[in-house]
């Protein structure tokens, strides 16, 4: 038997197929499940336990007693107020040491990240256990965007790095040149729901996702999968632009197919500066 690796387990369906990887290459996978993050009826198998977020000490000791050396970070994370966190002993430090910064995206997971490599876990990308979830540079799915969605994708990278900069959000909105939303603290879903209503006429909108500057790569990749196109489909968009080699796609496979049944491009590209 290889390590065992502790998966802290967020929302959406990348846990599962992270937990898949592990245990298809070895390993085995000890499911420390995220308590109003995580989803119970997306697990195959039972978790190991629960906890909330605010949890930190008591998470690193079940991890520790379970017998962990590896952790991996899988799903999304939606961050909670401070006032609503009811963080342990060791939460309340890492919290009143990142101050102000808690309300930046990806700070918490970036200093929890750190935080576990100084106690002696190692942090492992998602990827690392589950290679399938990194976007290539290809269409996933039988349609190809077209020159209009071309240029509005590069013009969603263009401004996503620029957003990834002041460590604001991972992702952008552009129909036909105009930016018709940008991804702050509402999260993904909420911004393409959002910029579905300001939508007019003309090509339809696209969704681009890129990783930010300086991105902490072994947490908080941007991600995608069939919530994404289901969602992007039902807002009248063209389709999903991801960076390729830096943003993670769930359900490779599953996306694809749904990409093709709803009439939307999935593609992960370059972004322009990349080239």
């Amino acid at each position: 038997m290889r390590p065992r690796i502790g998966v802290v387990a967020g929302g959406g369906d990348m846990p599962h197929d992270v937990i898949a990887a592990c245990r298809e290459q070895g390993h085995d996978a000890f499911v420390l499940a995220l308590r109003d993050q995580a989803e119970p009826g997306s697990f195959r198998r039972r978790p190991d336990a629960w906890i909330r977020v605010g949890e930190i000490g008591l998470g690193m000791d079940l991890l520790r007693r379970a017998g962990a050396t590896e952790i991996v970070f899988a799903g999304a994370v939606r961050r909670p107020s401070p006032s609503a966190l009811c963080p342990d002993m060791r939460g309340a430090k890492l919290l009143a040491g990142l101050g102000r910064a808690y309300f930046r995206d990806g700070a918490v997971l970036a200093a929890l990240a750190a935080l576990l490599e100084e106690d002696g876990f190692v942090v492992r990308p998602p990827e690392s256990v589950a290679p399938l979830l990194m976007a290539e540079a290809r269409n996933y799915g039988p349609i190809a965007p077209d020159a209009a969605a071309l240029a509005d994708a590069a013009r969603g990278f263009e401004v996503g790095r620029a957003l990834g900069r002041l460590d604001v959000g991972q992702a952008v909105v552009v129909q036909n040149g105009a930016v018709l939303g940008v991804e702050a603290v509402e999260g993904t879903d909420a911004l393409v729901a959002r910029a579905g209503d300001l939508a007019f006429e003309g090509p339809r909108p696209v969704l681009v996702k890129t990783c930010k500057p300086g991105q902490d790569r072994r947490v908080d990749l941007p991600t995608i999968g069939p919530r994404t196109i289901r969602l992007a489909a039902g807002a009248g968009f063209a389709g999903v632009a991801v960076e390729a080699g830096a943003a993670l796609i769930v359900d490779a496979g599953g996306t694809a197919e749904l990409a093709g049944e709803t009439g939307l491009f999935v593609a992960g590209m370059a972004p322009p500066d990349a080239a």
